[in-house]
């Protein structure tokens, strides 16, 4: 018998795909989406990444090409990661001008101008033999203002060669400042900083550290974040922004939606999340092994992130997703 006594019946807004994306409270779009990329030096054809299934290590021209699509696409931009060659304990390639990386960025702005953001990564565990986001002191430990003072001039390279946003991503006491700093005293008062203001440590980066060659020895939770620590997360972040920060980053995503959700509602500039290596492995590995459908699987790890609080989603999906949606609006 019909339940006549019901006057509010939910499901009245759920009855067709219409009615569904009509009444949707979360949308996740192209232009909120950057796309990671990483492009390493000597190759003549993209190198796969193993351990991150359709992802791979480009050529400059492979890149190049990546970049239009994924202007084409809508995507708000790219973020560029370099591999270099070579490797020393000071991560020098990260100051060599004509290094992969900035040469990287050259590339890409000449091909996209100003139609998709030209992001970069500020850090140096790309190009230090010993993996760390950092040079060293002679007793092992990472030299905190020795290192930012090499992010500072990284950054002012970056932005020199065309770089839209700069992202410090080594979790360095002061990192913004100094890199706000050397930006304005070179001129650059225009280059936004995306700060990883609440970076963790993590067991879900093991894939990124195949796809840059990393060679750390041991971790690095001397310098990123504690899991188990939120409102150290938000002291990170209220620094950063005292800093000069024009958008945070919460890093990774899924196992840290509080942490945005607890950002988003104390910050007045955008916020970002990257959904990482591991979390884009682990979707992908269960699909492939048919456990889960891996469209629909992709669509919710977004939604839930942009559903948190994330106004910017980076994700190794991105471009795919706004393919998929019919590029821009």
């Amino acid at each position: 018998m019909p339940l006549t006594s019901l006057r509010q019946r939910p499901r009245r807004l759920r009855t067709s795909p219409v009615m569904r994306a009509m009444v949707a409270q979360t949308s996740v779009e192209p232009r909120q989406l950057v796309l990671p990329v990483f492009v390493a030096e000597g190759l003549t054809e993209p190198r796969p990444i193993s351990s991150m299934p359709g992802v791979v290590q480009h050529t400059l021209d492979t890149l190049r090409k990546t970049a239009v699509e994924a202007a084409q696409a809508g995507l708000a931009g790219v973020m560029l990661f370099g591999v270099p060659a070579t490797k020393d304990a000071r991560g020098s390639g990260a100051l060599d001008e004509h290094g992969i990386l900035t040469e990287a960025i050259r590339a890409v702005r000449q091909e996209v101008g100003d139609d998709c953001l030209v992001m970069t990564d500020v850090c140096l565990d790309e190009f230090t033999d010993h993996g760390h986001c950092g040079v060293l002191t002679p007793g092992g430990a990472v030299d905190n203002d020795a290192t930012v003072a090499i992010y500072a001039e990284m950054a002012v390279l970056h932005a020199e060669a065309g770089a839209h946003v700069v992202a410090p991503s080594g979790m360095m006491d002061g990192q913004v400042g100094a890199i706000r700093d050397a930006l304005e005293a070179a001129g650059h008062v225009d280059t936004a900083i995306l700060a990883y203001a609440a970076k963790y440590a993590s067991a879900f980066y093991g894939p990124f550290r195949e796809a840059v060659a990393s060679s750390l020895q041991g971790d690095r939770r001397t310098y990123q974040q504690d899991g188990a620590n939120l409102r150290e997360a938000l002291h990170e972040v209220a620094l950063d922004l005292a800093e000069g920060a024009d958008l945070v980053m919460v890093k990774p995503a899924l196992a840290y939606l509080d942490v945005i959700r607890a950002v988003r509602e104390v910050v007045d500039v955008p916020v970002a999340a990257y959904n990482i290596s591991g979390e884009y492995a682990m979707v992908e590995a269960a699909a492939a092994n048919g456990w889960i459908d891996r469209d629909a699987a992709i669509g919710e790890t977004l939604t839930s992130i942009r559903r948190a609080g994330a106004d910017i989603v980076l994700t190794y999906w991105a471009l795919e997703v706004a393919q998929r949606r019919g590029g821009r609006r």
